[in-house]
């Protein structure tokens, strides 16, 4: 059954990026860096930040709201790699990833991205004055982020290797549906110069879904503690070690959720963080893999795109 699932994911998706693929860039809109300063008033309205990235949320003189991303990974590189990258985030088509709707050229190089009303996963995992996630929710965003990544590794043209999937960088629209805010052409080497994919070995690529996967199962932690991996506890350890007994799951589970969970769908989607943060450890491990085993776990066997 499950190699007929995954057939029939391919033709989907298959369908899906031909009907995704762009045109020119010049049917993308353009900004000013003015344009961007005025409307992130004067880079003040950070969604997040940290020494690689930063994102702003943005409203325009039209009323027009947006999550604009400043494109660091373009600093030492000339604007024919920034259009590049530009043109293949147009093409993508995902109800998981944030579609691009301009860019800004200049002194400094922006993606204007489609607006996210409910803000960051973050926010809500771990700001009291934000209203906190079911446990609907909390599946629907596990099985979504996993489905992104599979469709970004294997159904993009080149790939898209380099994804930031954590609390910050995952954005909910006003349907609380999660999205991918922070996709890139390029990846990185051990001396953390970026380099077009083409110039990417298979060791690379291969590093960097191993990290990848491994980001999808801290995130899984997270939803389910609500605790970032950053945080005090080792979350990572506890999962490894863990047995899944009720008292021990009863002790970490996001206060948040209360009693309002499926105890056995808790345990599956444990069971999926465990293998994400081994998978570290074992290169055979795929995204496709992660997806059909958190849809087996959870009893879904429905295709996300």
């Amino acid at each position: 059954m499950e190699p007929l699932i995954f057939k029939i994911r391919l033709l989907i998706l298959a369908w899906v990026h031909f009907r995704s693929r762009s045109g020119p860039i010049s049917l993308m809109k353009h900004f000013s860096n003015k344009d961007i300063k005025k409307a992130t008033d004067g880079f003040r309205r950070i969604v997040y930040n940290s020494s690689k990235r930063v994102a702003y949320r943005a409203k325009f003189q039209n009323g027009h709201a947006a999550i604009v991303k400043e494109a660091r990974a373009f600093e030492d590189q000339d604007d024919t790699a920034f259009y590049r990258e530009v043109q293949l985030l147009g093409r993508l088509h995902h109800r998981h990833i944030a579609a691009l709707n301009g860019f800004s050229c200049g002194p400094k190089r922006f993606l204007v991205f489609e607006n996210m009303e409910k803000g960051s996963l973050k926010e809500h995992l771990s700001d009291p004055l934000m209203t906190p996630l079911n446990w609907r929710i909390r599946l629907q965003i596990a099985v979504g982020i996993a489905a992104a990544l599979e469709y970004l590794h294997f159904f993009c043209d080149p790939p898209m290797y380099h994804v930031s999937v954590s609390s910050s960088t995952i954005m909910l629209d006003e349907n609380f549906t999660a999205k991918l805010c922070d996709v890139s052409l390029l990846c990185s080497v051990e001396n953390n110069n970026p380099l077009p994919k083409s110039k990417c070995s298979k060791e690379c690529r291969d590093e960097i879904c191993k990290h990848t996967i491994f980001q999808l199962g801290l995130l899984i932690l997270e939803l389910v503690t609500g605790q970032s991996s950053e945080g005090g506890v080792d979350l990572v350890q506890w999962v490894q070690d863990s047995r899944f007994q009720r008292r021990s799951i009863h002790q970490m589970i996001d206060p948040d959720l209360g009693d309002s969970y499926d105890f056995k769908e808790l345990k599956g989607l444990l069971a999926v963080a465990k293998m994400c943060v081994q998978s570290i450890h074992k290169p055979t491990i795929k995204t496709p893999q992660i997806l059909l085993y958190i849809q087996k776990k959870l009893g879904r066997t429905q295709v996300v795109c």
